[in-house]
C-alpha cells in the first residue's frame, strides 16, 4: 500500500513498507530493545527477527486524514523496565517518523512478545 503526499513540486508516493522500516530502525536503536519479533501463526511463539526483516515486526496503517498508526511487536532485554523502554520507543519513533516522512503519527501500540537475556 502506498501513502501519497503533495508538495509544491508534485506528488510523493511512499510505500508503507518504507515507513515500517524507518520506524523499525528507530525502535531497535532504543536501549532495552533486543529486536523486532515475528509471531508464528501456527504456534504463536515469538522469534527474534534479524536486521533485514526489520519491518516484519512493524505494522503501519494510514487513515483517511493521512495520520499513521504504527504497531510494534518487540522483544526486550531481561531486567529492564518495560514501561520505560516502551515510553522511549514511542517518543523516539514518533519524532523520527514525523521528521523523515512528514506525516503525523496518531498512535503507536507496542506488543511485548518476549524477554531475552543478553550477554
Amino acid at each position: 500500500m502506498k501513502t501519497n503526499m503533495s508538495s509544491e513540486n508534485g506528488d510523493i508516493f511512499v510505500e508503507n513498507e518504507v515507513i515500517a522500516k524507518c520506524a523499525g530502525q528507530a525502535a531497535v536503536g532504543c536501549s532495552g530493545i533486543v529486536g523486532m519479533a515475528g509471531v508464528g501463526m501456527k504456534d504463536g511463539i515469538a522469534r527474534l527477527l534479524k536486521g533485514e526483516s526489520m519491518s516484519k515486526g512493524v505494522s503501519v496503517t494510514v487513515d483517511e486524514d493521512k495520520k499513521l498508526t504504527i504497531d510494534f511487536h518487540i522483544i526486550v532485554a531481561y531486567g529492564v523496565s518495560i514501561s520505560a523502554v516502551c515510553d522511549t520507543l514511542i517518543s523516539t519513533v514518533k519524532y523520527n517518523v514525523e521528521s523523515m516522512i512528514g506525516l503525523e503519527v496518531k498512535s503507536i501500540r507496542v506488543y511485548v512478545e518476549g524477554v531475552r537475556v543478553i550477554d
